[in-house]
């Protein structure tokens, strides 16, 4: 049960309209979670919903004056917990805040609100000939306040970058109610700190962020040119991802989608995709002609060098595609299949992936734990999803087991614990190890200087 409205501080009840203050337990659960399904979460006293950057700089000066914890939260897309509510906090929802403040094509950059949707941007900068790079796969439901917290890639990153790449300003509500702006709406700024960069990625425990500037790039004119590959063997997938890798290749795509993964697109939505692979991987080059013609015959060739049972070029777009949405609706055409899924991020250097996909198929043989894999394949990022029936607590335990070995095997490997997703609750115990005493003491120190009560977001990211 949540806490009764009388339980709250006149300032928390006066900072945002009530209707925009919930309480009943009801109207509260839903902003209790993200989609980690097995990440932990606790009660909050109240969701509050402000619209302003001043209703969010009173709901925090009222929280700080009382000692409550804050939890901000986007769309919950996240898939780590890194924005489930702790006992006894309010749930920040920016929700309301969806404001495009402005696109300027002149100075190429666009101000936006935190609860602007990722799809909402690039759509508002395609009418003015620009677009904004970083699109996870939430995109059409993310948030841009979100994808700042944690730094999130996506799909067209391997080429372009992720948001930490595309953020030049921020406004930030400071654990004390102070609003502060920082970083720059120029091309360049050299002065001082990156504490914009600072912010992002950083989960919602250094402040809440209520306003975004992000640079945009020209719109791209070319159309595309697709290669794609079906392979065997997860490794031997990963050996193409290598070899196109050192060949000196940059495709704007490279993704990865295992058969479990395909087989469930199909089963949902009757897409009619091939499922005889073992692996599919997608490739698509954005170059000017002649120049995309040789990159993509040169991918093909490394697919074909490494083994591929088929390998072919597409420069049509709708067929191209079909399998790009085969990549983003892999998650939830897996929720489709009623099981639990823990879900990892893991990045590899390039030249080790291959080594890494084999040792994630051991790693679900030996815990009796199915495992279906997708990849930012170009970038090292590895999404392998643990697979269990709900409410069989030894699968839980064996697929839990699975998931410690697969950290455990991208560190050994040179890797990071995480990709993209953010840290949240499910990989503090990796990130703590990957960083080592050192860095995790930096991190700290830096948390405490911002936030000394420890308030925002507690127990989150380096806890």
């Amino acid at each position: 049960m949540t806490a009764s409205r009388s339980h709250l501080p006149a300032a928390l009840e006066a900072a945002v309209p009530r209707r925009h203050l919930l309480t009943d337990t009801d109207t509260v659960a839903p902003y209790l979670h993200d989609e980690a399904e097995w990440a932990p979460y606790g009660r909050a006293v109240a969701v509050a919903r402000p619209g302003t950057t001043a209703e969010v700089a009173a709901v925090v000066t009222a929280c700080a004056q009382h000692r409550i914890p804050v939890v901000t939260r986007g769309a919950g897309t996240g898939l780590s917990g890194g924005a489930n509510a702790v006992d006894g906090c309010v749930v920040l929802s920016t929700e309301r805040m969806r404001d495009i403040v402005e696109i300027d094509p002149a100075e190429r950059l666009a101000v936006v609100q935190p609860g602007v949707v990722n799809d909402e941007l690039r759509a508002a900068a395609a009418k003015e000939g620009l677009w904004y790079p970083p699109d996870p796969a939430s995109a059409p439901w993310s948030t841009i306040g979100g994808n700042v917290a944690t730094n999130a890639g996506g799909l067209c990153c391997v080429k372009y970058g992720v948001t930490r790449d595309y953020v030049l300003a921020l406004e930030v509500v400071l654990a004390s109610g102070e609003v502060v702006r920082l970083g720059r709406r120029t091309a360049k700024g050299v002065v001082g700190y990156d504490l914009a960069g600072l912010m992002v990625g950083s989960e919602g425990t250094l402040g809440v962020v209520t306003e975004v500037t992000v640079k945009l790039r020209p719109a791209r004119t070319t159309a595309p040119r697709t290669v794609v590959g079906f392979f065997d063997s997860l490794a031997a997938a990963g050996d193409a991802v290598s070899r196109v890798t050192a060949a000196g290749l940059q495709p704007a795509i490279f993704e990865l989608v295992d058969r479990v993964c395909l087989q469930a697109v199909n089963d949902w939505k009757r897409a009619g995709l091939p499922t005889g692979a073992a692996a599919l991987l997608l490739a698509q080059t954005d170059l000017p002609e002649p120049a995309a013609q040789y990159e993509a015959e040169s991918i093909h060739a490394e697919f074909v060098a490494a083994g591929a049972s088929e390998a072919m070029l597409s420069t049509d777009p709708v067929e191209a595609e079909a399998l790009f949405d085969a990549r983003r609706l892999a998650y939830p055409a897996l929720e489709q299949r009623g099981m639990a899924m823990l879900t990892e991020d893991v990045c590899l250097p390039r030249g080790r992936i291959a080594e890494m996909l084999a040792r994630i198929e051991e790693i679900g043989a030996r815990h009796d734990t199915p495992i279906a894999t997708v990849a930012h394949a170009g970038d090292g990022n590895l999404h392998p999803l643990m697979l269990t029936p709900h409410g069989d607590d030894a699968a839980r335990i064996r697929a839990q087991a699975a998931f410690d070995d697969i950290v455990n095997a991208a560190l050994d490997l040179g890797g990071t614990v995480t990709g993209e997703h953010g840290v949240g609750l499910l990989k503090r115990d990796g990130a703590l190890r990957e960083l080592g005493p050192a860095v995790v003491a930096m991190h700290r120190a830096v948390k405490r200087a911002l936030d000394p009560h420890g308030l925002l977001n507690p127990g989150k990211v380096i806890a």
